[in-house]
């Protein structure tokens, strides 16, 4: 399966953002995806399934408890393809930041009056 054919499900993206922010128990993740899609427990596993599958996440059995966590390895193939369109926005960016800073300094000598 392609990169963005896992993550163009709005479930399995949402499960990736919860395991960014740490090791999670599978429970852990079900409760909070059952409550924000309305899956069934078996739904929500069949996608960390599909995750795991696909290289996104990784699981390790600590007794009855399995930990999930996510994994960069296809994250990669995402961010080459992303990295033709960086320029797009990188300019846009660097317009913006320069915007704020020149508005700054605009700023500035009225705020010491």
């Amino acid at each position: 399966m392609h990169a963005f054919d896992v993550l163009g499900d709005p479930v399995r993206r949402r499960i990736l953002e919860l395991l960014a922010d740490g090791e999670q128990t599978s429970g852990a993740v079900t409760d909070v995806i059952r409550v924000e899609f309305e899956l069934s427990q078996p739904a929500v596993s069949q996608h960390l399934r599909v995750l795991r599958e696909n290289g996104f996440a990784s699981v390790r059995a600590e007794g009855t408890r399995r930990f999930y966590t996510v994994e960069g390895g296809p994250l990669g193939e995402v961010d080459a393809w992303l990295n033709r369109f960086r320029r797009y926005w990188d300019q846009r960016l660097d317009a913006l930041e320069t915007e704020l800073a020149r508005g700054r300094r605009l700023t500035k000598p009225s705020e010491e009056a």
